[in-house]
C-alpha cells in the first residue's frame, strides 16, 4: 500500500475523532473572517477541497448563509459527516486530484489542510487546476503546515492510533506557486501551537486573490 492510500484510509477511519476536535476550533476565525467578507454579495458559489466533517463550511455558512457551497473530500466517511452538518451545502466524495472534472465558476475556493497530504508535484497541479475553475478575482483560502518538505514522513496521531504521511511546505515554495498562477496576496498569517512532548507546530494561513 502506498503512502497515500494509507493515509487516504486513515482519514476515513477518524472523521468522527476529527470531528470532536475541530468542530468548534476558533483559532481559525479570523481568517474565515476576512474570507468571508471578500465574498460578493448575493450568492457567491464556494467550492471547498478536503472539507473533511465540514467544520469550515459550517463557519463560512454562519457568516455568509447566502453562498452556495460544493464541498468535497476523498474519505467517504468525512463526507457522511459533512452532510449531516451542513444540510444547506452540496458535499460529495472526491479527491482532490480530480476536482477539474467539477465545473468551473467558483467565485471561492477553500482548503484548509488538504496540502500536507498532496506531495510537492501534486501540489504544483493543484494551483493550477484552482485556477481553471476560479472566476475573475475570485478569492482563495488556504491553509498548510509549515516545515522542510524533506521532513515529510509519518506522523502519529495524538491518540497514538493512526499514522498519516505528512508534506510540509515552505512560505518561499507557496509564494512562488501563488506567483506563478496569477494569484496577489491579500493575507498571510503564522498561526504556533505548542504540542506536548513536541516541537511546536506552524500553520500558514493565505487569502489570495486570482488576478488574470
Amino acid at each position: 500500500m502506498d503512502n497515500r492510500t494509507h493515509t487516504i484510509e486513515t482519514w476515513d477511519k477518524v472523521a468522527e475523532l476529527y470531528q470532536s476536535k475541530f468542530m468548534s476550533l476558533d483559532a481559525y476565525n479570523h481568517g474565515y473572517d476576512l474570507f468571508s467578507s471578500l465574498l460578493q454579495p448575493g450568492g457567491a458559489s464556494i467550492l471547498e477541497i478536503g472539507c473533511g466533517p465540514g467544520n469550515i463550511t459550517s463557519q463560512l455558512l454562519a457568516r455568509r448563509p447566502d453562498v452556495k457551497v460544493t464541498a468535497t473530500d476523498v474519505a467517504p466517511s468525512m463526507i457522511e459527516l459533512a452532510k449531516i452538518n451542513n444540510p444547506a451545502a452540496t458535499c460529495f466524495v472526491m479527491d482532490c486530484k480530480d476536482i477539474l472534472n467539477i465545473s468551473p465558476g467558483f467565485q471561492g475556493i477553500v482548503c484548509g489542510f488538504c496540502m500536507p497530504y498532496l506531495s510537492k508535484e501534486e501540489s504544483v497541479k493543484f494551483f493550477a487546476d484552482c485556477t481553471q475553475l476560479l472566476t475573475s478575482n475570485g478569492i482563495v483560502y488556504l491553509s498548510l503546515i509549515e516545515g522542510d518538505y524533506e521532513s515529510s514522513g509519518f506522523e502519529t496521531s495524538s491518540c497514538g492510533r493512526y499514522h498519516m504521511f505528512v508534506h510540509y511546505y515552505s512560505e518561499t515554495f507557496i509564494r512562488q506557486c501563488f506567483h506563478e498562477n496569477g494569484f496577489e496576496i491579500l493575507h498571510f498569517e503564522r498561526l504556533v501551537f505548542e504540542r506536548p512532548g513536541k516541537p511546536p507546530s506552524s500553520e500558514l494561513i493565505w487569502i489570495v486573490q486570482k488576478i488574470k
